[in-house]
This record gives structure tokens, sequence and C-alpha cells, in this order.
């Protein structure tokens, strides 16, 4: 049968969480990995949250057996991140992920982004092949990175609690290494509480807003990272991302007791500028 597509709602979240749960804990399993999100009610309560959001656009996939799939457009700053997407395994290999991203892609060119990007498992052939004939490239190998909290300081790179104050400045660092800033994940963790900002030689050379899956870091340099990962609170689960081909900071975290515990690779459509300094994707870019 025929899947059907509509946007998705609140009332979606159980069925949505369960295929979410279903779909990544498979495929993980068949690859000998660690399951992103253990328990079945932590992805209900992601997908609750993904479908309360205003920034969120939601494409749910049906078929006469109730919800089969469901995608996600972050539309919160100039690049829209997608994911996460699933399909239920037992409808798998047909079209309707590539339907689902069709929907999402659709929307993005709609709005009018200036570039599309996801984070995609690297073990899992199929979607990159899938993301790679809808016009993604890949740009960064990524390792999930792990471990025990470093309690580390740094006396030169000072880090604290951001402030509505350092918004700017964390804006015009971003603008500087990506060439976009992300302004509204960074206004919306210094809200929540999670936003770092590392000083050094007088004036905000960093800045994270989580350490972990769903946070992403800029730095001047690999210190400043080293800085926030050494003052982190929590590394969030599964881990959070640093670009594998940064060997100094991949090291470093290494020789502190982090372990890798698997890779992904960030895939871009449209605006990708080489990063000009040193940073940390979130799981949607």
């Amino acid at each position: 049968m025929q899947a059907t597509f509509r946007p998705g709602i609140h009332e979606d979240a159980q069925a949505c969480g369960a295929v979410f749960y279903e779909a990544f804990k498979l495929i993980a399993e068949q690859h000998n990995f660690p399951v992103d999100f253990p328990q079945p009610e932590t992805a209900v309560s992601l997908l609750t949250m993904l479908l309360s959001r205003e920034d969120v656009y939601s494409v749910v996939a049906e078929m006469e057996r109730g919800i089969v799939g469901s995608n996600f457009l972050w539309e919160g700053d100039v690049i829209a991140g997608v994911g996460p997407i699933t399909v239920d395994p037992s409808v798998q290999n047909g079209s309707i992920g590539r339907e689902l991203m069709e929907r999402v892609m659709d929307r993005a060119r709609a709005k009018f982004f200036a570039g599309v990007r996801l984070v995609q498992t690297a073990y899992h052939n199929r979607s990159l092949s899938l993301y790679s004939k809808l016009g993604f490239d890949a740009r960064e190998p990524l390792s999930v990175m792990q471990g025990p909290l470093l309690g580390l300081q740094f006396p030169s790179y000072v880090v604290r609690p951001a402030t509505g104050g350092d918004l700017d400045a964390c804006n015009q660092l971003c603008l500087q290494v990506h060439g976009h800033d992300r302004k509204r994940e960074l206004f919306e963790a210094t809200k929540q509480g999670s936003a770092l900002v590392v000083e050094h030689g007088g004036r905000i050379t960093g800045y994270a807003t989580l350490m972990g899956f769903f946070g992403h870091a800029v730095g001047r340099t690999n210190e400043e990272l080293k800085a926030l990962i050494g003052a982190a609170p929590a590394f969030q689960n599964p881990g959070f991302l640093l670009p594998t081909r940064n060997g100094d900071l991949l090291r470093w975290c290494l020789e502190h007791g982090l372990r890798i515990v698997y890779p992904m690779t960030l895939m871009s459509y449209g605006l990708y500028q080489k990063p000009a300094g040193a940073f940390l994707p979130s799981i949607l870019y």
C-alpha cells in the first residue's frame, strides 16, 4: 500500500516515538553499535518536544496500519537542519524515506533557506546513499565522544555561563568561523541556562550551546574547545560530536579518557563555507 503524508501534530508523539525507537534500535544492533536512545520513553519525549515547537516543521507518513515514519526540518536560523528521520523497519527500503526527505527539502526551498544540513550515521549505508542522491555533499567525518567529566580549568581561558549580553559577540564569532550565525539556537540555550562562553585576552573567543548531541560549539582555536570540554557539566547522551579530522583535539580527548562511540558524517546542501576556526557540530549541523 502507498503511504500518505501530512504535517505532524502533538498527538502523533506516541506513535512517532515508537517508530523512532524501533528504527534506531534495529540499525544500531545490526551493526553492533550502542543505541542512541535506549528507552522508548526517551524517544517519545524527544518527539513530543519536536512536535510542539513552532520553529520545527514536521512530516508524518501514514498507512492503513497507522504512522510508519516521520521527518523534521529545524527552521530557526539561516541554515535549516534535517532530522531525525525514521521509517518503521517493516516498511523500510521502499520509497517512504525518500518521500519524507523530499517533503522537507521542498519546504526548505519554499522558505528560501541558504542551505540545509544534516548529520548521518556513518555505518548506515542506505541513508548515505539517499542523501547523496538528493544532492547532499559529505563535508566532515565526525566522531561521537563520551566519557568521564574532566573538571579541567585553563587559567588563560575562562569558562562561564553565557548571558544575554554575550549574544552579539558569540554570533559574530560564529559568523567569522562558519559564514553564518545560529542566533536562535544560541538565544534559546542562553535562556535555558545551558550555554557557556570562553573568555581569553579580555574578549569572548568561544562558546557552546550545550556539550552533547543537540549542542554546538565554536572557538577561535582548539584551545577554546578544550576549555569548554574540560569545564562541561555533562556530556549529554550519547555524547558530543567532534570533527575526526581535527587530530589535535581528538588526541587530546582520547588522552583525557574520552572514547569514540561511533562515527557520523556532516552533510550539506546549498550554502557551505569551510570553517575558519574550531568547531563542534550538533546532530543537526
